[in-house]
């Protein structure tokens, strides 16, 4: 039963407003002692010419309470509603419990296609914490979407074309090592090309062999295209271990240099709708009537940007995918480019430049002291993720030393708490990253979280067979707490993907974790009355479940162990 429903449907009967609009000004107090729904008289004041307090309670006594209304009270201008509480128990836990792992999934995304643009780690650059943001939010999207039913095409853009190839093979032909390189990988290649940038502060002719390089690149020589063939499958190769450990997987790895060949077409069409103009040899759109400075197309000398790359992918996209939304989660930095990029599909008369959406996020820093740098200035993201696979570990041997397969959990957990503690608030704060406190087990942070859906497990293993449920032994206000909260775990799913904010399953499911562990020390669970108890590990299992379905769609796995 969708509780909400029905009391919009009761008081559809009495005011002259639509169930849709009832449903959005239906409001949830805060407070318990207020009632599961409150409505507000407010809006009917001017068209009935009385006070909202008079409006609610002429409602109060015009509506005849349904069975599974406890009790209807007026409150100032709110007629606020009590659900039965046995009833909201047995209608919560027998939908949760019958749609088990696969509750809150919906197929409201049916038939329509999500590109989800995320990670987009630069070729022969190292994959380091500053796309942890990224990947973790476009990954987390992914499972959202998909979990509403929608087809998810997560794409890879990679940052594979530039003038840094033509450094990069000038700095191997001066000082590179092809076996280091090899065996060191992408730190190897990174050494390089720090030297490549000291040298050049004193040496002007390396810019210049740079420049030369990379135009053999471009222009197909057999040895430019093999060594960046080479930098290319060692950096994928690096990027796949750190993420095979996050568990991200993409669809397409269609970088700058895929696009190469595509641009052609759309700057014929910007010229064709009178929208490129010269400005100082460039070819430019102007967009001074949405107040944003020109988009450049090409530059003086011929040479294409970013925006003509991405121009092109966003055509090719849409032909490829048909997408009912194109998504970019790429720093808030980069505001301003995409505002340009979609301003400009909109003016050459794309309705659907609409459905594309920069999903921005804010930066992360990293505590001074919590971890060590490598060459360039650069942390890592493999070493931070190895690091707290190491100290969680340490952790488990200490407080868990009988635990079977640390290793497992051990990475379970550590990973966990990284990703958990990025996806903690709204994606446009900045993080500061501090490993002790991401790996605490107590507070707001992946390893609780973990912890008491593992709490459940354990429950649920002792309590063995159960067996008609007294509802009843579940009307207290700590169960109370958890089932409500358990029964808005599906809209807080939807919401995370009508606003593209998988925080806001991370909070409701760190909401269940709470509410439950108050539960589970306030309340007896197993007991010699079999159907009280019956009752309390359906509670315990229906939040085992949100919790899990929570971890999993931030990308985040929940150990049965800890």
């Amino acid at each position: 039963m969708q509780f909400n429903n029905e009391i919009a449907a009761l008081l559809s009967k009495e005011v002259a407003l639509s169930l849709d609009e009832i449903e959005n000004i239906l409001e949830v107090p805060k407070e318990a002692d207020m009632g599961d729904y409150a409505f507000p008289c407010f809006k009917l004041a001017k068209q009935l010419r009385k006070a909202p307090g008079a409006i609610a309670q002429d409602l109060k006594d015009a509506i005849v309470a349904p069975a599974f209304v406890s009790k209807i009270e007026v409150a100032g201008g709110y007629v606020n509603f009590f659900i039965d509480r046995e009833t909201l128990a047995k209608e919560t836990l027998l939908e949760a419990i019958s749609a088990g792992e696969n509750y809150g999934r919906s197929n409201m995304g049916s038939d329509k296609t999500v590109c989800i643009d995320f990670s987009s780690i630069n070729i022969a650059k190292p994959f380091h914490i500053g796309h942890l943001s990224s990947t973790a939010i476009g990954n987390s999207l992914y499972k959202i979407y998909s979990y509403l039913g929608y087809n998810c095409v997560g794409i890879n853009h990679l940052g594979d074309w530039g003038t840094q190839f033509g450094k990069l093979i000038v700095a191997y032909k001066k000082w590179g090592n092809e076996d280091e390189i090899n065996k060191e990988g992408i730190s190897a290649l990174l050494k390089i090309y720090v030297k490549f940038h000291e040298e050049a502060e004193t040496d002007e002719t390396l810019q210049e062999q740079a420049r030369y390089w990379f135009k053999q690149l471009e222009d197909g020589n057999e040895e430019a295209v093999h060594l960046y063939d080479w930098f290319k499958k060692l950096t994928l190769e690096n990027a796949a271990k750190v993420y095979d450990l996050l568990g991200v997987h993409f669809d397409s790895y269609n970088g700058e240099a895929f696009y190469n060949d595509k641009m052609e077409p759309v700057i014929d069409e910007l010229a064709e709708k009178g929208l490129l103009v010269d400005s100082k040899g460039a070819k430019v759109v102007m967009l001074d009537e949405d107040n944003l400075p020109p988009c450049i197309i090409l530059k003086s000398d011929g040479a294409t940007l970013y925006s003509t790359r991405d121009l092109a992918a966003v055509f090719y996209r849409k032909t490829t995918y048909d997408f009912y939304k194109s998504l970019y989660v790429v720093a808030y930095q980069q505001s301003l480019h995409f505002k340009q990029i979609f301003k400009v599909v909109e003016l050459m008369g794309y309705s659907w430049a609409k459905d594309m959406e920069h999903v921005a996020f804010g930066m992360v820093s990293v505590e001074d002291g919590t971890l060590s740098t490598r060459q360039g200035n650069v942390v890592f993201l493999e070493d931070v993720l190895n690091k707290a696979i190491i100290k969680t570990r340490e952790i488990i041997e200490q407080k868990s030393p009988e635990l079977t397969d640390k290793d497992t959990i051990a990475r379970q957990i550590g990973v966990g708490a990284i990703v958990f503690n990025t996806l903690l608030n709204g994606r446009i704060k900045d993080i500061q990253f501090s490993l002790d406190k991401v790996l605490n087990f107590d507070g707001e942070t992946g390893p609780y979280v973990q912890y008491t859906h593992a709490r459940c497990c354990s429950v649920i293993a002792k309590a063995g067979h159960i067996e008609d449920p007294d509802y009843s032994a579940l009307v207290d206000d700590e169960a109370q707490a958890v089932l409500k909260l358990i029964a808005s775990f599906k809209d807080a799913i939807i919401e995370a993907h009508e606003k593209n904010e998988p925080f806001m399953v991370t909070r409701h499911t760190i909401e269940i974790a709470k509410a439950y562990n108050k539960y589970y020390f306030e309340h007896r669970i197993i007991s010699e009355d079999i159907r009280e108890m019956s009752a309390r590990v359906q509670l315990t299992m229906a939040a085992r479940n949100a919790i899990k379905i929570g971890l999993s769609l931030l990308g985040i796995e929940a150990p049965d162990k800890m």
